[in-house]
């Protein structure tokens, strides 16, 4: 067993069996979903067949992959990629079909972010822009471990929260440095390669990068593990570490001789149906963020209408796949009760067992801090953060449902090596 995998969160039963695939990925008992979709061969021309004749091969190919997944997850040995297309091409070019006539998220605004010269909802074209990536010492102890979290932090968003807190990022689509794939894979292999514990996929949110995202696995599924110094020279203007890290052992960051690397999609859930089944294939690891009830909150505090319906359903997928995941709810000042509360009896009556961590991080940020240019009076009721009467009657909603929320809420790290529990979460890259 590594470090990692010995830290003591992995001791709750529930939250070990929840996370079983992902743990095995990290500690590289077991290949990431990536380098299982290379073995998977495609019967289709990626260039030449349409878009329909491509989601009908994913269609097909799927139930394969699932088969593949089920094997390797019982002990069966990984097979040698394809001579020719695999499943793990199949998902990058369809990403680049689907950018032409955007629908990556709810918005569905049907853009061709691919001329470059037309902007989607998320006010981006095709181009990606990284804000910073790191190791990540404040995520959840199943995602930080020992050695951080892989976080790489995309610009914009394709939602409009006034209450961000990463709003530096998120409502500014220049930040950062622009990468393409080849540039965004070496974040990836940097990270891993010195012992991260996860590729962390985040933002702003990560959602409207999705054809970046997934030509960059592609690459690491299918291109040379190791990058070359120019690329790694170029990755490292973005690179945020307080410390210098140097690559570790290959045993590390490798199965069977490959790169290898669990995949977390960190994300609003604000995502079409599409794009779930694009990242079925590559992503070991969910951690989705819950924020709003059912309401008109979403509306008024992010400007995002079908707020509920969407993150609710793609939630409900996730867990019908049988995925391993974990759920973040932010406690905000004056919305126990149109937000929290519906939001844990959601989760309590469709995702029983789900694990939770009800956060109590929230400060004021983007629109709603008084102290900031920004800051909008209509905001006023967020302009603080949660009272400590607030905080508890929270957590008293999530024991009185029964959620599984203590182990990932009242977790706390000594510089973030996990040594030891406390009743207070971490703060995390919630957006």
């Amino acid at each position: 067993m590594s470090p990692f995998g010995e830290l003591w969160i992995w001791n709750d039963p529930a939250l070990r069996d929840c996370l079983a695939w992902y743990l095995d990925v990290a500690d590289n008992r077991r290949p990431a979903k990536f380098r299982i979709a290379t073995t998977v061969p495609v019967s289709v021309d990626l260039d030449a067949e349409g878009t329909d004749g491509l989601w009908a091969e994913l269609e097909r190919l799927t139930p394969q992959f699932l088969d593949r997944l089920d094997a390797v997850r019982t002990g069966a040995r990984l097979e040698e990629p394809t001579k020719g297309p695999s499943l793990l091409d199949l998902v990058s070019a369809l990403a680049q079909r689907m950018l032409e006539s955007c629908n990556f998220c709810q918005w569905n605004c049907r853009v061709d972010r691919a001329s470059a010269t037309k902007f989607g909802t998320c006010k981006l074209a095709s181009g990606t822009r990284v804000s910073s990536f790191f190791h990540h010492p404040g995520e959840e102890l199943v995602y930080r471990g020992r050695l951080g979290s892989g976080t790489i932090f995309f610009t914009s968003c394709n939602m409009r929260c006034a209450i961000c807190q990463n709003g530096d990022i998120s409502t500014d689509k220049d930040n950062g440095i622009e990468v393409d794939a080849r540039i965004l894979a070496t974040m990836a292999w940097i990270l891993r390669s010195e012992g991260c514990h996860n590729i962390n996929w985040v933002g702003g949110d990560p959602t409207i990068h999705l054809h970046t995202i997934l030509e960059a696995i592609r690459l690491l599924g299918r291109g040379a593990d190791r990058p070359g110094r120019f690329d790694v020279a170029n990755a490292s203007l973005a690179k945020a570490d307080p410390l210098s890290w140097t690559p570790l052992d290959p045993a590390v960051y490798t199965y069977e001789g490959r790169f290898n690397a669990p995949m977390l999609w960190n994300s609003n859930f604000f995502m079409t149906e599409d794009a779930m089944k694009l990242l079925r294939i590559v992503m070991d690891v969910w951690l989705p963020d819950f924020k709003f009830g059912p309401g008109d909150c979403a509306k008024t505090l992010a400007r995002t209408p079908w707020y509920w319906d969407t993150v609710t359903r793609n939630l409900k997928v996730i867990h019908d796949w049988g995925e391993p995941y974990t759920i973040r709810h932010l406690i905000m000042p004056n919305h126990v009760e149109c937000c929290t509360r519906p939001v844990l009896e959601w989760i309590e009556e469709h995702l029983p067992g789900a694990p939770v961590n009800v956060m109590d991080q929230f400060h004021p940020d983007t629109f709603t801090d008084p102290r900031s240019c920004k800051y909008q009076e209509k905001y006023a009721e967020l302009s603080r953060r949660p009272t400590r009467g607030e905080i508890k009657q929270s957590y008293r909603i999530a024991q009185e449902l029964g959620i599984n929320f203590e182990a990932l809420t009242f977790e706390k790290s000594v510089w973030g090596l996990g040594i030891y529990p406390h009743r207070r979460a971490n703060r995390v890259t919630t957006k």
